[in-house]
């Protein structure tokens, strides 16, 4: 599957919800995920443990491959059960790059979604995913996200262009207070 995706800082969290509900979006519920991202060659790939409204969700392994860069970008992306996971790559524990955790505010227009993100030792964000379909092409995706994000500009600070595990990557001091995560939990 694919998507188009941006990602930029969130400066006014109020303002966006209000934003995002006079655009017609969906209040789907409150997420919190913990993403363990591993050291893999030639993709990426997390772990996504979550928790919606304080039910736990299935856990997902999630294997991707975009461009670091702050425009709206592709993403090609498969999500797998825990078991899929263990049959593609093994059960051996793979070596832990990153751990993020957040809170998600998940918000949704059609098959478009919007994220309202708090993530622990970062900050504020926002994530909008278009999904391609066979309905919605590459470039209505790109049009569709330029069209949320000119009504959201007043809320949003910079374009982000690498992901959470990058950013906490950058923050060896906030990473080092973090208590460590031991394996890929198969």
């Amino acid at each position: 599957m694919q998507n188009v995706e941006l990602k930029t800082e969130l400066i006014d969290l109020d303002l966006a919800r209000l934003i995002v509900r006079r655009l017609g979006a969906n209040r789907i519920g409150m997420l919190h995920q913990v993403d363990t991202y591993f050291r893999v060659p030639d993709f990426r790939l997390k772990k996504r443990v979550s928790e919606m409204d304080g039910h736990a969700e299935p856990i997902e392994y999630i294997r991707y491959e975009r461009a670091d860069r702050s425009n709206p970008k592709i993403s090609r992306f498969a999500i797998y059960s825990e078991t899929e996971a263990a049959k593609l790559f093994g059960t051996n524990p793979m070596p832990i790059r990153a751990v993020v955790e957040k809170t998600r505010e998940l918000w949704m227009i059609d098959t478009l979604r919007i994220h309202l993100d708090e993530v622990r030792d970062l900050g504020r964000f926002l994530e909008i995913e278009a999904l391609v379909t066979p309905r919605q092409n590459v470039a209505r995706c790109h049009a569709r996200i330029a069209h949320i994000r000119r009504h959201l500009a007043p809320a949003l600070g910079e374009p982000i262009s690498c992901s959470y595990a990058d950013l906490i990557e950058r923050e060896p001091t906030k990473k080092s207070d973090r208590a460590p995560d031991t394996g890929s939990g198969f």
